[in-house]
């Protein structure tokens, strides 16, 4: 029913599109037919929103479309950087080059700062090789393609339409989406080609050769709409039409460098340390950048003409910008962010010295309450890292009920008042990041999220529940039967403790291996938690065998002692069972992604 409602949808939003773009050149006449002084504002103001609109639209689906088909992918050769400075821009480069965001690069950057897993001085090789990741767009826009753009729409639309796998659909997204793309760039130009002959629009756009305007008007359009991509597009378009000279486009493309970063800046504020010094080092990197080449503008733009196709024959004036400018604007903004991490990489260490001396750690405040490190609203825009930080999140959790785990031990068969009660305080941090965890799958389950997402997050949502309960099995059985030894004022057995005490080794091992196949995705270990039901099978029968011999003889107090050793193997019972289930939600999301594959 969902997916007759989405293509149902998809199929209304298509013939609006029909409806609203009969078609470029359809505006492009209308326009056209007015004299100069004629010219219909209206027009050129929804032609322009419209076709930006468009554009936008189709960067979204298409961005989301390559994060879903290999967002996971770029995850992974992320997490596995070396310290290798040029291996990470290069990795970076191609990361954003696939998913279309330098700000989604950021965000996984981010997550994994926070978590350990690299240095500042890793991401800043990353952020360098991101930024020239962001140059393909401009390089797909400014080739002349925007008539085979419904072409483009319509082969999308067909795969969403007809395909039922998933993944054909999402590739069917990503290709509509480039269509829309191109579209929009058509609707934006065909609006635009009336003011070729317009003076005063084409003095205002001669201003546009001041670079400190060019800069801070691309800056605050591209913080305004939140898209260097689209702001890359929109001065593509200026070119494709000749209403912008090369200096122009340049102090523009700057502009637009410098707005992205402004936009992710502005989004970490209030949020922790790592995520403050990733954004600084995004904002350092580019403004710098700007500054160093900020007065070379004219023989950059000479270099650019050079390694440049030149006009064709016979084609002279605007014609002949028009038919050169889109290209030169597009290898400028390349060889600019090429040329930056060129000039910067080799001082990625310094780099990293001046944001820590700018961004200081806070002074150490008196210990609060717990809190997670890992979850993240960032992280929405790309779901399969908001479910990653739930991972790590859950091994927080998970260290915390281990620690329980073995401290519950001692304390039941032989401690005292305070141990036991020193246990159950332990609880308190396991209560706070499982609902803070909670909480934070809910709202990642409102996301658009596909099957394989919405299977992997109910598997984690179990694996998080099963932790709290045995968390709570210990917390206030476990911690209960202690205190009834010491209210009933007996003791247990050495040889009764060694028994207990190898089945909860073998109980103990089965909840680390379980939350090592949740947090690590590890198949091997989620097998070898199965594995042990044999052992603890035994060991619970030959406990059993003790238990009633212990029965039968002649102790004072055998029975209350009887009673509270039997419930303590059967509480370590149902941790191996808890344990179990989050290891088979391991293995069924395992066998649904071969099944996938396949």
């Amino acid at each position: 029913m969902k997916t007759l409602y989405s293509r149902f949808s998809l199929i209304l939003k298509l013939i609006f599109l029909i409806l609203f773009l009969v078609s470029p050149d359809s505006l492009a006449q209308e326009m056209s037919s007015k004299t100069t002084a004629e010219i219909s504002w209206f027009f050129v103001i929804i032609g322009l929103l419209g076709g930006l609109a468009l554009f936008l639209y189709g960067m979204g689906k298409m961005s989301d479309a390559l994060k879903n088909v290999a967002g996971e992918k770029m995850k992974d050769i992320l997490g596995m950087l070396s310290n290798n400075r040029i291996m990470g821009l290069i990795t970076g480069a191609l990361v954003t080059a696939v998913i279309q965001s330098s700000s989604v690069t950021t965000v996984m950057l981010v997550g994994f700062v926070s978590a350990g897993l690299m240095s500042l001085s890793q991401t800043i090789g990353v952020i360098m090789g991101s930024n020239i990741g962001t140059t393909i767009t401009a390089q797909i826009i400014a080739f002349k393609v925007t008539k085979y753009a419904l072409l483009l729409v319509a082969i999308g639309f067909g795969m969403l339409f007809i395909a039922k796998r998933e993944k054909v659909q999402q590739y069917g997204y990503m290709i509509m989406g480039l269509g829309m793309i191109f579209f929009g760039m058509g609707v934006m130009s065909s609006s635009m080609s009336p003011l070729r002959s317009y003076q005063p629009f084409l003095d205002l756009m001669t201003q546009m050769s001041n670079p400190i305007l060019g800069i801070l008007v691309a800056a605050l359009f591209t913080a305004l709409i939140q898209s260097s991509s689209a702001t890359t597009g929109v001065i593509i378009v200026l070119a494709m039409q000749g209403l912008i000279t090369l200096e122009a486009g340049i102090a523009l493309s700057f502009g637009a460098n410098i707005g992205t970063c402004i936009t992710a800046f502005l989004a970490s504020i209030g949020k922790p340390r790592e995520a403050v010094r990733v954004s600084a080092v995004h904002v350092l990197f580019n403004v710098v950048g700007v500054l160093i080449f900020l007065p070379f503008i004219e023989p950059f733009a000479k270099l650019i003409v050079s390694i440049s196709p030149s006009a064709p024959e016979g084609v002279t004036g605007m014609q002949a910008a028009a038919a050169v400018l889109p290209r030169q604007v597009a290898n400028a903004h390349t060889v600019f962010n090429v040329s930056c991490a060129v000039i910067f990489l080799p001082f990625v260490t310094y780099f990293a010295r001046l944001v820590y001396r700018l961004i200081p750690d806070k002074p150490i405040e008196e210990e609060k309450e717990i809190q997670p490190k890992f979850l993240s609203d960032m992280l929405f825009h790309t779901p399969s890292l908001a479910l990653d930080a739930a991972r790590h999140e859950i091994k927080r959790m998970g260290k915390r009920v281990d620690l329980m785990s073995s401290a519950m031990m001692p304390a039941v068969l032989s401690g005292d008042k305070e141990s036991l009660l020193a246990v159950r305080d332990m609880y308190k941090e396991v209560d706070v990041l499982h609902k803070h965890i909670v909480t934070y799958l809910a709202k990642v389950s409102k996301l658009e999220l596909n099957e394989h997402q919405t299977l992997k997050l109910t598997n984690i949502m179990a694996a998080v529940n099963d932790l709290d309960h045995i968390g709570d099995l210990i917390e206030i059985n476990m911690v209960e039967l202690g205190l009834r030894r010491i209210y009933k004022g007996f003791k247990i057995s050495e040889p009764t403790q060694r028994v207990i005490s190898t089945v909860h080794v073998v109980v103990s091992d089965a909840l680390k291996a379980a939350l090592r196949s949740v947090v690590e995705e590890d198949i091997n270990f989620a097998h070898r938690v199965i594995q042990m039901k044999d052992d603890l099978n035994k060991l619970t029968k030959q406990a059993d065998l003790h238990q009633a011999e212990r029965l039968v003889a002649a102790d004072s107090g055998k029975f209350e002692a009887y009673s509270i050793e039997v419930d303590i193997l059967e509480k370590l019972k149902r941790i191996y069972y808890h344990s179990k289930r989050i290891a088979k939600s391991v293995i069924e999301l395992d066998e649904v992604e071969k099944h996938e594959a396949a």
